[in-house]
């Protein structure tokens, strides 16, 4: 039972709502959290940007990581979107299989 955080960034909070509802309708996460109020400096297309941010936090199967992003892609407004999956070790492992089946595994 391998499941991952995945982080992402947008910008704003209504869109991370949105997000974050069609992931977990669509049973690819779990558990969305939305943290606003993110800074972001960054180097694009060779000039340092600053933008603010919203981190979208996805609770999901391991296995599903790569749908998840396809998924994000397919929704996100930014040509390249910051989509980082983190592999979860250790902790309660109640809320692991809480997480495993709440989320679908399909294969591809």
């Amino acid at each position: 039972m391998d499941v991952s955080l995945v982080y992402i960034t947008i910008d704003s909070v209504s869109k991370a709502r949105e997000l974050g509802a069609r992931l977990v309708e669509e049973r690819l996460a779990a558990c969305i959290n939305i943290l606003p109020g993110m800074t972001s400096i960054y180097r694009w297309q060779d000039k340092i940007e600053t933008s603010e941010e919203v981190v979208v936090i996805a609770k999901t199967q391991t296995d599903l990581v790569d749908r998840l992003t396809q998924r994000v892609k397919s929704l996100h407004d930014y040509t390249i979107p910051c989509i980082i999956a983190i592999p979860i070790h250790g902790g309660n492992s109640d809320f692991q299989r809480w997480i495993y089946q709440e989320t679908a595994y399909i294969k591809e």
